[in-house]
């Protein structure tokens, strides 16, 4: 509900402005240690995108109330917003958008780590699981950057927002496209915030939604084999309908204003 979301705000906010906060039975300060507040600030932003790579991964309409707390707490403390950057561009380039290409001397588990996969006793994880977690990172993103927390007098400009979306876009256009990880994130990350950006950028995002269609789709379908048609498939069925309908559907599970007075 609205209202437990600010509680978790509030209590959040409160431990990184330095008052005491109830903790698992404790009352704890980041005045207490000398580097408390750097910790806590690392600490909540790694958290912040673990619940994207877990969370959202599994439940995709999480992504909405996870990304306004992580907004709200972006604008008013700006280090935890580099470091949820930071975290998340560790582990999933992607979200850069970057895809790391394999240097001489690089061993092929190093590598497969660069690019996101989990690699466990020399096994790396399976494809499907390293899809699911990186969806769930581009959907927490693509979440972030759309929404502000409606509380507090601040309400100046997101500390990051709609444009590094329209940048991520662009770039992601600019690379050679990757099979399977492409499709899936682009679908992805146009559910999401796909709406947003339509209100926002209007002739040129459908300009952009026809490029992807006619230049683009084409190439990811060039370097994609049989057993990867799945995500391709969904991406072609999302691009064709918003683009028939000349709309893009709010996303399950964004915010109303009516969740605010739950």
């Amino acid at each position: 509900t609205g209202s437990q979301l600010r509680e978790i705000f509030d209590k959040i906010n409160n431990l990184l402005s330095g008052k005491s906060v109830q903790s698992g039975g404790r009352t704890v300060s980041v005045t207490q240690h000398p580097q408390g507040l750097d910790f806590v600030h690392y600490k909540l932003a790694e958290k912040f995108v673990n619940q994207g790579e877990e969370e959202v991964a599994s439940h995709h309409e999480a992504a909405f109330p996870i990304a306004v707390v992580a907004s709200g707490i972006w604008e008013i403390h700006p280090r935890v917003g580099d470091l949820i950057l930071a975290h998340l561009h560790k582990k999933c380039p992607y979200s850069v958008p970057f895809y790391p290409a394999f240097k001489d001397g690089t061993s092929l588990e190093d590598y497969q780590r660069m690019l996101g996969y989990q690699v466990k006793d020399s096994k790396i994880e399976q494809q499907d699981n390293f899809l699911k977690r990186m969806s769930g990172m581009i959907r927490l993103y693509a979440a972030i950057i759309q929404l502000q927390w409606p509380y507090g007098n601040r309400q100046g400009t997101h500390p990051h927002g709609l444009n590094h979306g329209w940048r991520w876009l662009a770039q992601m256009l600019n690379m050679e496209p990757l099979a399977d990880v492409t499709a899936t994130l682009l679908f992805d990350f146009l559910e999401v915030c796909g709406n947003a950006l339509m209100k926002q950028y209007q002739v040129q995002f459908w300009k952009m939604m026809l490029l992807i269609r006619e230049d683009y789709f084409p190439r990811i379908e060039a370097i994609t084999s049989s057993g990867q048609m799945g995500s391709l498939m969904r991406f072609k069925q999302f691009l064709e309908k918003c683009l028939h309908q000349k709309e893009i559907p709010l996303p399950k599970g964004s915010l109303q204003p009516s969740f605010w007075r739950s």
